[in-house]
């Protein structure tokens, strides 16, 4: 019986076809290629985020081994000035501890504003609004990198020069 009614569903529906005018057809197929072409981009977007999160995970992992590589290197330091008179180099070292820890709180909260714009974007509806919110990220994150960069060289000279003394 569920053989017949499934046979007869079939027939009704390409009489039916057949009796559509040509319009309804293109109409159709064009309604059905927007939808494929409306879950290729979601799914291209979707991807663009992955590959953000991914990239950003990545660079915090880098960050934070830099940031750790740096505070050995001020505590050896540290430890190395215990013996010597600690005339002068005592305030440096304490300076380039703050340096150091105002880097390390200043990335945590990057991390989480970031984290944050993910999460919109991904509960962005329109896709055109959805990409250029990826590209302004993108952007973003390579601000924050270089001058992150360019903090974490800044600590690094003052760690060499603290070194040579």
């Amino acid at each position: 019986m569920k053989y017949l009614n499934w046979t007869a569903a079939i027939l009704l529906t390409a009489l039916a076809v057949l009796h559509l005018p040509p319009k309804a057809l293109a109409n159709a197929a064009a309604d059905q290629t927007e939808d494929i072409r409306r879950e290729q981009t979601e799914s291209r977007q979707q991807e663009q985020i992955k590959q953000l999160q991914h990239e950003e995970q990545i660079r915090n992992l880098k960050r934070e081994q830099d940031l750790n590589q740096a505070q050995q290197q001020l505590d050896q330091l540290k430890q190395n000035r215990m013996d010597e008179p600690q005339l002068q180099t005592q305030p440096q070292l304490n300076q380039t501890q703050e340096a150091l820890d105002r880097l390390k709180n200043d990335q945590q909260i990057e991390r989480i504003q970031r984290e944050l714009q993910l999460d919109r974007i991904q509960r962005e509806q329109n896709p055109s609004r959805q990409q250029e919110q990826i590209r302004e990220l993108q952007r973003q994150q390579q601000i924050d990198l270089l001058r992150d960069q360019l903090q974490k060289n800044q600590i690094q000279q003052d760690l060499n020069r603290l070194r040579h003394r």
